[in-house]
């Protein structure tokens, strides 16, 4: 049979008649099996079963006072129960061993009793052929008046697709709403002017994609970016989670791929976008056994993307940050032909974006977006979209008609530390150790002549934990780190420490997050840059899940292991002595911004380059007219 007769034979809702009637039978028997256990529950709990001999046996001493006589049953009435009234009189009953009713009748009547003896015609055979009937009507009935309310029924709408469906430029977001992602915009572009002219394409000899997979971090704008093709495509849009095909019941997620694509082939042109694809396209590995569902959908999903043709114009687009655990046939050519990298935005992509979030946010003349984008190296799309509303709420809570360059510059530290603790008072030891501490930072940064310049310096806790912090803000973009540089930055980084024990001859654990960030900062040049002379170029540890931020994970002999650990503390040790000797040498100095930084409590960058500048016109000066021996 063609699949046009297959189509012919099928209900508007996709379920077969044969499946239907099958469903419907299997429910009518169960409803009647209920409902016989039930009556059997209170037919017992109405009358006292007894044995047939029981029965005879009261014959005998003419105790009976009612006998109905059924085809397969015996019902009676003894004179002591009928005596008693009648909410508490209880009849009994017991089974017809030889089913001949007449017979016993006739024996009754020759014992002399003077029960009444009543013979009923059951005609139970068709009792429960008519009540079989009815019941199977009745669900049949209730089956076919649900599927027409629900859209396929109860057992259909299980399996059928969750994805939402957006017509045109239903989603009100277009490219103009997307900015820092040229590359990927461009990659996309493309597949939308080939869905609108497929001609110019197809003259040469081009076929269209049939998939395309955005990978980038979380906030990086995927989804964005997706929503975006829907609002400029002018094509039905249908967009779903890759968790919306996973269920309990074993079969579903494959149906809803199914009825996914088959909804997409009846409008196409359109694009089909899955959010999350991880969910569902994990890779299939039976090391560890595997997951059936899983494992189904992702076939059936594989199926789909090489059963439908490109020429048709439907299109499969997908996001996810877990590229490397994806399963290798959905990446290969034919399915998902691209790999569209939805990176973190460079500073002119920052500032695009930030013109983006503040097109509808009233401005002061003071704002200056460039310095915003310099100062958030590394943030992407969402982090700058929550920095820019933070600001405008702060400006609403100072009772301004506008936002203005102080508070997007409070939002952005908001972001990174959180707000200020007001009601947390430290003792005044507790103070100055705080102060010395970020002082330390600050000054072995603004001593390096490599490092990025500091902006700003407090001791005013935040509720991140922080008691303090020193802020940097690097003056242009970069990419790529010597490894004098990281080593400037591993000073700086241990500075605190170092600073607590010049001026105060103490360790306190203010500094456990510095020495967190600092390990982990020398264990990756050891083992993923390079840079170490006892290692050389290996590479002993490998990073998964780049996108997410992952940690490398060593992959080396437990000798390597030792090693790396003995290098990693050398070059720790190593950046803390010159930090102490940078702080020892300039101690004066130290301890003339700490004062100043106890008393104002925030200081800015400028501020803590003037008292650095004038130590430097000091020594000039100093050296200039120092007397020279003969």
């Amino acid at each position: 049979m063609d699949q046009n007769q297959n189509n012919q034979n099928k209900k508007p809702d996709g379920k077969s008649p044969k499946s239907r009637i099958l469903v419907t039978i299997v429910i009518s028997v169960a409803i009647i099996l209920l409902i016989t256990t039930v009556y059997s529950t209170v037919v017992k709990s109405q009358y006292t079963q007894t044995t047939f001999s029981d029965f005879m046996e009261a014959a005998k001493n003419d105790q009976l006072k009612e006998v109905e006589i059924h085809s397969d049953r015996v019902l009676y009435m003894t004179k002591e129960e009928a005596a008693k009234p009648a909410a508490q009189q209880k009849a009994c009953y017991t089974g017809l061993p030889n089913g001949d009713r007449l017979s016993l009748a006739r024996e009754l009547d020759e014992l002399g009793t003077t029960v009444d003896v009543k013979i009923v015609e059951d005609n139970s055979f068709i009792t429960m052929i008519l009540s079989y009937v009815i019941m199977f009507g009745i669900v049949f009935g209730l089956m076919t008046f649900l599927s027409k309310r629900m859209g396929g029924g109860m057992m259909g709408s299980i399996g059928s697709s969750k994805a939402k469906v957006y017509m045109e430029k239903q989603t009100g977001v277009t490219f103009k709403d997307v900015a820092g992602q040229d590359e990927a915009k461009e990659s996309l572009q493309e597949i939308i002017d080939f869905l609108h002219t497929p001609q110019k394409y197809t003259e040469i000899g081009a076929k269209l994609p049939k998939g395309a997979l955005l990978v980038g971090s979380p906030g990086t704008g995927k989804t964005l970016l997706a929503k975006a093709v829907a609002g400029e495509a002018n094509v039905p849009f249908f967009s779903i989670s890759g968790s919306d095909f996973v269920e309990m019941f074993v079969g579903v997620g494959a149906s809803r791929v199914r009825d996914l694509f088959q909804q997409a082939a009846k409008v196409a042109p359109c694009i089909i976008f899955i959010d999350e694809i991880d969910a569902v396209g994990r890779s299939r590995d039976s090391r560890y056994g595997g997951n059936t569902e899983q494992e189904q959908t992702l076939n059936q999903l594989l199926g789909e993307i090489d059963g439908f043709d490109s020429s048709k114009g439907v299109v499969c687009l997908a996001a996810t940050n877990r590229p490397e655990i994806l399963d290798k046939a959905l990446l290969r050519a034919g399915r998902f032909d691209r790999q569209i990298i939805v990176d973190k935005p460079n500073l002119q992509g920052r500032l695009d974006t930030l013109k983006v979030h503040t097109r509808k946010i009233k401005l002061a003349e003071d704002v200056d977006l460039r310095k915003i984008a310099q100062a958030t190296a590394g943030a992407v799309g969402a982090d700058l979209a929550n920095l820019v509303n933070e600001a405008a709420l702060r400006a609403v809570r100072k009772g301004r008609k506008a936002v203005n360059q102080e508070d997007l510059m409070v939002s952005f530290e908001t972001v990174i530390a959180g707000t200020e603790k007001k009601n947390t008072v430290l003792t005044d030891t507790e103070k100055r150790l705080v102060a010395y501490h970020e002082v330390g930072h600050a000054l072995v940064a603004a001593l390096e002549k490599r490092s990025d310049p500091v902006t700003k310096i407090t001791i005013v806790p935040h509720t991140s934990g922080a008691l303090g912090y020193t802020m940097y803000a690097p003056e242009e973009e970069k990419f790529l780190s010597t490894k004098e540089e990281l080593l400037v930055d591993l000073r700086s980084i241990l500075g605190g420490r170092a600073a607590e024990e010049v001026a105060f001859g103490v360790q306190t654990t203010g500094a456990s997050n510095d020495i967190q960030k600092a390990t982990a900062m020398a264990k990756n040049m050891v083992t993923l840059y390079g840079m170490s002379e006892e290692l050389g170029l290996m590479a002993p540890a490998a990073v998964h899940n780049q996108y997410l931020e992952g940690q490398a994970y060593m992959d080396c002999s437990q000798d390597t292991y030792a090693l790396v650990d003995k290098t990693v503390q050398e070059i720790l040790n190593r950046c803390y002595e010159d930090a102490k000797r940078v702080l020892t040498v300039n101690r004066a100095l130290l301890d003339e911004i700490s004062q100043h930084l106890l008393v104002k409590e925030t200081i800015t960058g400028e501020e803590l380059m003037s008292f650095v500048n004038a130590e430097k016109t000091d020594l000039v000066e100093a050296e200039a007219f120092e007397p020279t021996e003969e």
